[in-house]
């Protein structure tokens, strides 16, 4: 049994604006096979906000009548649930009914009211949880209704309605993640993500975050019975012998290479049973010797069988990367019209700027991709694939170069705008510059859109129907320091493991140190330090240097061992903050009984990673990179940040505008410049014709879906990260915006000369006048 094609239901959408009733008959009578045996949804998933980015599409797009551009301007703060903590949470909201599920207070599950924010339980204490959201589960008859989330590398279910653990699920009530990678788990350093899966029928599709450093963990996608935890299905992501792809790999690199995972966001087409899924690239992400070849499946859109985890199709849009391309924003499932016919299509955005689209059930591109030489690697050991994939029609969202031209007009003195005139000027003419210039072990690259720029996780949104898709981009770019080869331990760096703050110091004049002082006190764009063990538990600083927050980049490449010796040499200790019970309806604390806390994995082999399976023949010669090149975001003309709207019924962009105020320029007169280092932003589009989007500004904003307009903005109390959501309860429309993050790190001038204290985070709640 299988449900009607889109393209028989967007036939059977529109046959009442025909007249010709003979010919509708006719159509409908194609498609009636199908709609006969199709089995009911069990609610739209564009009226809800049940699941993380709306619903199992993840287009962001929600039917409502109320909330139109002609009253969006009306829209007022209805309520604000603070979170009680300073920690900058990137959680998007699920709406059930009338219960919003938020994280709050220490990491805390907490169940509000969706009409009021009156708080219904808290599930406290759950440090180490995936932070950007959750899922939700229920069953036939509702009688089981569950919220399932990871939580230091296990995966865990509660009562939706109490709050209390499910022990049934899994192994007293735990799944361990670490499992099934074709590793031994006590060596995986790291296997949950910090976005949540997507549920189809009573599964859960998930992917991973394994790190980023040689012989990290692969990144295989996984599916999970909901209630009883069981592993239904595994799709291999570096195929192992005989499986399709393993001859684009050196012949034992399923042994050791890792990466090619899903950090970013799965779409499932209920209708087909088809989950979309993208993945990264292979590590180690900026050199490959070890991996010679085109390494599938890393950097690809891949159509999975749901129910199954079979391979029915896949696209790969960068092979054998050596640029952390990866793909990690929401496929979006789309109807399209193309030469006078419906096509169902998926349209996928990259970090480098590209949209890819092809045909939903075939995989075939809808307009022509073109396989184009590109520059070779000067590195000993590389070998860079000869030709990448160019759409040939579809126009890029972000710009992927960069002259002396495009150069900022603020902030620059006469004598630094002749330096950077002249840097720019010695990476062109060096041939240094470029979306596939390999980085060199000999001179500095530059990059455009940047390592951490284009489109991540939450950039992308659509009208599903109409064909038109959003992509929320930065500009962002890397001036790559040299590659630098590490036979062995670097002098100074070669620490015993039972003096990790050595480690730690050497790491901070690395990496963090030109951000936040060399005093540990703060800079214009960093925060202090100082104090930081008694603000973060080292739980939540793992989570933070793994995945990033505000502006700073994640440095998922780091060991354990790194990330401990960061943390003593801060002034934490392992034991971390005490622990005090929050205020308000506690029901549980903690993981499941018998839950594992986060716990160190050792890797053999210091900074320069786990030595390679002895009975393997590979050029072990390893290069690693300083950073990202991320110190200049200002240095490119703005806008920074920019909102790009796609009419994919002819291939075009219908506007492209900016996204946000930056205030310092403002200060120098710059309008419509965006916001630099804009990431972790997300969208909601209405059926009435409005595109909200977050900023890095410190508002959200309402724009007209069809012009690119400014129709609102509401402002928060602190700046935001993560997707809002849009959700009705009694005929009234609310919007939800998750605001934690600090503007301009940390404390602002309140206008005479004095800073004060951070405003209280957490979540602001929109809705028109009673």
């Amino acid at each position: 049994m299988r449900r009607p094609t889109a393209r028989c239901l967007w036939l059977t959408q529109r046959l009442g604006k025909w007249t010709m009733m003979g010919l509708a008959v006719l159509l409908l009578a194609g498609c009636a096979d199908q709609i006969s045996e199709a089995p009911a949804l069990r609610f739209d998933q564009h009226r809800t906000w049940r699941d993380y980015g709306g619903g199992p599409d993840q287009s962001k797009y929600v039917e409502l009548a109320q909330l139109t551009p002609e009253n969006v301007g009306n829209l007022e703060m209805a309520w604000f649930y603070p979170t009680g903590d300073d920690n900058v949470y990137q959680f998007n909201p699920l709406i059930v009914d009338s219960v919003m599920y938020v994280l709050a207070k220490d990491n805390s599950l907490v169940a509000l009211d969706a009409r009021t924010g009156e708080e219904v339980w808290i599930h406290a204490h759950l440090r180490g949880i995936a932070r950007r959201g959750i899922n939700y589960w229920e069953s036939a008859d509702r009688a089981d209704r569950r919220l399932l989330f990871q939580m230091n590398d296990y995966l865990q279910a509660i009562d939706a309605r109490t709050g209390q653990s499910i022990l049934t699920f899994g192994e007293n009530g735990l799944v361990n993640l670490r499992a099934g990678l074709d590793r031994d788990p006590a060596t995986v350093v790291r296997a949950q993500g910090s976005t949540p899966g997507k549920i189809f029928e009573n599964l859960l599709i998930l992917g991973s975050s394994p790190g980023e450093n040689y012989l990290s963990a692969p990144g295989h996608i996984r599916a999970y019975d909901v209630v009883t935890g069981e592993l239904v299905w595994t799709f291999r992501t570096i195929p192992h012998p005989g499986e399709y792809g393993y001859d684009t790999w050196p012949e034992d690199a399923y042994r050791y290479v890792g990466g090619v995972n899903t950090w970013g966001e799965i779409s499932i087409d209920a209708a087909r049973g088809i989950a979309f899924v993208p993945t990264g690239s292979p590590t180690y992400d900026y050199y490959g010797a070890d991996r010679i070849g085109s390494n599938l499946f890393g950097n690809s859109l891949l159509a999975l069988d749901a129910r199954t985890g079979e391979r029915l199709w896949h696209y790969q849009t960068v092979h054998h990367d050596l640029w952390d391309y990866d793909a990690a924003a929401a496929p979006q499932l789309i109807t399209i019209r193309k030469d006078g016919e419906a096509m169902d299509a998926v349209a996928v955005a990259t970090k480098h700027g590209f949209l890819f689209v092809f045909d939903r059930e075939t995989g075939e591109p809808v307009w022509p991709i073109e396989e184009r030489p590109v520059p070779p690697s000067e590195v000993p050991g590389e070998q860079a694939w000869p030709t990448q994939p160019f759409p040939t029609v579809v126009p890029p969202f972000a710009r992927q170069n960069m002259t002396v031209d495009d150069l900022t007009p603020f902030f620059l003195s006469p004598d630094e705008r002749t330096e950077w005139e002249a840097r720019l000027d010695t990476l062109i003419q060096a041939g240094r510059t470029g979306l596939f210039t390999p980085l060199s072990d000999k001179h500095e690259t530059l990059a455009v859109p940047g390592a951490v720029g284009g489109a991540s996780w939450g950039n992308t949104a659509s009208n599903p129907d109409e064909g038109i898709v959003y992509v929320y981009s930065i500009d962002w770019p890397s001036f790559y320091p040299r590659l630098e080869r590490r036979d062995a331990e670097p002098e100074g760096n070669a620490v015993p493991s039972a003096f990790p703050i050595f480690r730690g110091r050497d790491l901070y004049a690395q990496i963090c140190q030109s951000c936040h002082g060399s005093a540990q006190s703060g800079t214009a764009v960093a925060p202090s330090l100082i104090g930081m063990e008694r603000r973060f538990s080292f739980d939540h600083f793992q989570q933070i240097v793994r995945s990033g927050q505000g502006e700073m980049p994640a440095f998922a490449h780091l060991t354990d061992e790194d990330v401990r010796g960061l943390y003593r040499f801060l002034g934490g200790t392992r034991s971390g903050q005490v622990v005090e019970e929050p205020a308000g309806p506690v029901v549980a604390t903690g993981g499941a009984p018998g839950g594992q806390a986060a716990r160190w994995v050792i890797t053999p082999g210091g900074r320069r990673g786990a030595p390679y399976p002895e009975d393997v023949e590979v050029n072990d010669v390893r290069y690693f990179i300083n950073g990202w090149g991320l110190g200049h975001a200002y240095i490119i003309r703005p806008p920074w940040s920019s909102l790009t709207a796609y009419d994919l019924n002819t291939g075009t962009i219908k506007w492209t505008r900016a996204v946000g105020l930056d205030q310092h320029a403002a200060a120098e007169g710059g309008t419509d410049t965006g916001v630099p280092q804009a990431q972790r932003n997300g969208m909601i589009v209405t059926s009435t014709g409005l595109v909200f989007s977050t900023a890095k500004d410190g508002k959200i904003y309402a724009f007209d879906a069809e012009t690119g307009e400014e129709r609102w903005s509401g402002d928060l109390p602190t700046g935001t990260e993560g997707l809002p959501a849009l959700y009705e309860v009694g005929g009234r429309p609310y919007l939800v915006v998750t605001a934690t993050t600090p503007l301009e790190w940390g404390r602002q001038d309140n206008g005479a000369g004095t800073e004060d204290p951070r405003p209280q985070g957490g979540y602001v709640v929109f809705s028109l006048p009673q």
